[in-house]
């Protein structure tokens, strides 16, 4: 079978693994490498090898760039001392730390290639814990540092990871020399994702066509990722920085884009995110089979492994407490007029989502066969081995019980909704009025019409206006069964059924030969767009 075959193959069972686990409410991410780990054990399974490079190149930008586009940056930027605190200090911390632990546990570990494992196994993947998170309605505090620390901590990792190779490969490299390094990968990488955020915002308010725009959109992170690793800056920053410039600039683009993009992105995160875990699972096999050819013996490094598997697990948990409570970093994740015992909640919660994922396993993937000197690199296949059952441990142990955790600790803002609601309130109020007093300024001129057709285009549109504004204030405060029973949720009900009468109407039409599909086609897409709007305005109530 070609890999273009099995690549199929593999996606076409991860998209249905995926529509499973979401009809039963189950993370996705679980149940994806459960079943690939089956899947790898079955005597005959074909093996699919992908690139490690080709990982980190074509599947991280985008993911990477889809989270910061729906990411805050105003949030971001109220909490970046903790998110700092923990995407770069914590994952910095974690790769010696568990680096020296490992060099312990494992005879035939070199000190540099212990390092080199605790940079791949160093940065948490957020993308199980964000999921369960919103499942649940964690507060958002929360998710904005869980969210923040994801979107920063690939590119401390692989900076570190970067480094510790090149001691390994053959060159020794300095701490002055690892300094200018990261602090190289910073500026470019940031400077780059502006200018790429910018070019983009561009291309999204000022091409014409909507379509042409979206591609170019989907390209931003591919040429933002490259272009930053080619100056030498980091090509993670670059992704986050733009989707971020880009996301906050969002309400500055045309609808039909913000549309079309939303969509478009969607599909591509879910594409790429079932892919990824089914691929972590399916990697069990052959990382055996490596290990088993070097001569070493497979159960003593699995026993080790799963040491450094509680290893990494117990540090997270301490480095998230000590920042919660010792003198001079209390401030970092406690929120403001939090109560006592609300604060060890959320620390417990948040140390908790130490998930690894795709950055972990494609950068053991990545690393090389051989050093400069053409000896092979020490212990290579020990790392791949470590690297996964760490990735695999800290999704299953960590994402089936932190459901169960954060029920049972209660973590939950109550009144965060009712504030919502009210600032919603207050803001669609403000956009009424702002819409009411844009109306009272126009004149007949203004519409090049007569004053009795001005007249009547006014009125109705002042009364949709207000009946829209009206509508929004309905749903403060209620619950979804309230809602159901106000007006306006009976008015969009009645319109999303007139709207489909409309579209029987008019498919009549055509299978009667008096209506040509084009222009059916176009009617349809206006007709679709209207119902598209009628589902988001009530599904933001």
């Amino acid at each position: 079978m070609t890999l273009v075959a099995q690549l199929l193959l593999v996606l076409i069972g991860a998209l249905l693994v995926t529509a499973v686990a979401r009809s039963r409410e189950i993370a996705a991410p679980l149940l994806l490498v459960l079943v690939g780990l089956i899947v790898s054990l079955i005597p005959g399974a074909a093996e699919l090898y992908i690139d490690p490079e080709l990982l980190l190149t074509v599947v991280l930008p985008p993911l990477l760039y889809a989270a910061a586009l729906e990411s805050s940056y105003l949030n971001f930027r109220k909490r970046i001392r903790p998110i700092v605190h923990h995407g770069v200090l914590q994952v910095v911390a974690t790769a010696f730390v568990v680096g020296w632990i490992s060099f312990t546990l494992i005879p035939e570990l070199p000190l540099a290639s212990a390092i080199v494992l605790g940079a791949v196994i160093a940065p948490p993947d957020a993308v199980t814990a964000a999921a369960i998170g919103r499942q649940l309605k964690l507060p958002r505090g929360i998710m904005t540092v869980l969210g923040g620390e994801s979107l920063i901590n690939d590119a401390a990792a692989l900076t570190t990871y970067r480094m510790a190779i090149a001691a390994v490969a053959g060159s020794t490299p300095t701490l002055a020399q690892g300094l200018w390094a990261f602090a190289l990968a910073v500026v470019a990488g940031i400077a780059v994702g502006l200018v790429m955020g910018v070019l983009a915002h561009i291309a999204r308010t000022r091409v014409p066509d909507v379509q042409v725009a979206t591609v170019l959109g989907v390209l931003v992170p591919f040429v933002a990722y490259l272009l930053a690793e080619e100056l030498g800056g980091s090509g993670v920053l670059a992704v986050v920085t733009a989707g971020l410039y880009v996301g906050h600039h969002q309400p500055r683009a045309r609808a039909a884009g913000r549309l079309q993009e939303h969509t478009v992105w969607a599909s591509i995160n879910l594409l790429l995110e079932s892919l990824v875990f089914a691929l972590i699972g399916l990697q069990l096999h052959k990382i055996i089979e490596e290990v088993n050819a070097s001569g070493r013996n497979v159960a003593a490094v699995v026993v080790s492994a799963l040491l450094i598997l509680g290893a990494v697990i117990a540090f997270r948990v301490v480095w998230m407490f000590a920042a919660n409570y010792l003198p001079g970093l209390s401030h970092l994740i406690r929120p403001s007029g939090a109560r006592r015992g609300s604060v060890w909640r959320r620390t417990t919660v948040l140390s908790w989502t130490g998930m690894r994922g795709v950055v972990t396993l494609a950068a053991a993937g990545a690393i090389p066969y051989t050093t400069e000197s053409g000896a092979p690199f020490p212990a290579r296949e020990v790392i791949q081995l470590v690297a996964f059952v760490v990735t695999v441990g800290t999704i299953l142990v960590q994402g089936t019980t932190l459901p169960l955790l954060i029920r049972k600790l209660g973590v939950s803002d109550p009144q965060e909704s009712e504030r919502d609601d009210h600032a919603e309130a207050e803001a669609r109020r403000i956009a009424t009025s702002a819409a009411l007093e844009y109306l009272e300024g126009l004149t007949p001129s203004d519409l090049a019409c007569d004053q009795k057709r001005f007249e009547r285009v006014i009125n109705r549109m002042r009364d949709l206006v207000e009946h829209q504004g009206q509508a929004a204030a309905e749903q403060v405060g209620r619950t979804p069964d309230e809602r159901a029973d106000t007006a306006s949720r009976v008015f969009s009900e009645l319109r999303r059924d007139l709207l489909e009468v409309e579209r029987r109407a008019m498919a009549d039409e055509r299978d009667a030969g008096r209506l040509d599909d084009e222009v059916l086609r176009r009617v349809l897409r206006e007709l679709d767009l209207q119902e598209a709007a009628l589902d988001s305005s009530w599904r933001n109530r």
